[in-house]
């Protein structure tokens, strides 16, 4: 089971994501964690990243891709992995496909967690006025608009990327916790069945 979640920030995706590491034992592949790895492992690919975080740039997709590439080679990754944070854009997403196909791969399902973004501003709001001395509203509800505004330019076009691919399928996620997670198995469910068939 190879898969990726879409969703803006605060669309519940990290929550959902631990829950499908668990219910089908894959590994969650996190490219903040991976980069961290990598540079840490001290890989050909990680000193190339090093370098280039050190000089305050962004890490550019080849490299992001090649440490994805070494990451799905790891035993664990076999049984299959949740891309978390990548790919970004469509440019990412052909650099992954590309890299996928040269290792025998595919990707089995794309889940988009539809949310209404009013509604998300207005809980990070309330939430933020719950916390006694914690940050004042209006610089979180800031913080995700700006965050916001990023995934609708950059990462909002992936949706159609992989609804012309077959891969879509999406799930409202302002339901409850439990039934997001109810639906996106359901999704995985009939995915496996027909790959098992």
């Amino acid at each position: 089971m190879r898969l990726i979640l879409l969703g803006p920030p605060g669309a519940g995706k990290g929550t959902q994501a631990l829950r499908l590491v668990e219910r089908y034992e894959i590994v969650q592949l996190s490219t903040g964690d991976m980069l961290r790895a990598a540079v840490a492992a001290g890989t050909e690919i990680g000193l190339r990243a090093k370098a280039i975080m050190d000089s305050g740039e962004l890490v550019p997709d080849e490299v992001v891709v090649g440490i994805v590439a070494d990451r799905i080679q790891q035993p664990d990754a076999r049984r299959g992995f949740i891309l978390d944070g990548f790919p970004r854009t469509v440019r990412q997403a052909e650099a992954l496909e590309q890299m996928l196909e040269e290792n025998g791969l595919g990707l089995d399902a794309v889940i988009e967690l539809k949310v209404d973004e009013g509604i998300l501003l207005s809980r990070i709001e309330k939430r933020a006025g719950e916390t006694p001395g914690g940050p004042r509203a209006d610089d979180n509800a800031e913080a995700l608009a700006k965050r916001l505004a990023v995934y609708r330019e950059q990462t909002a076009p992936l949706v159609a990327y992989f609804e012309a691919r077959g891969l879509l399928r999406t799930v409202d996620g302002m339901a409850p916790v439990d039934r997001v997670s109810r639906e996106i198995e359901s999704i995985l469910d009939v995915r496996l069945e027909a790959a098992r068939g």
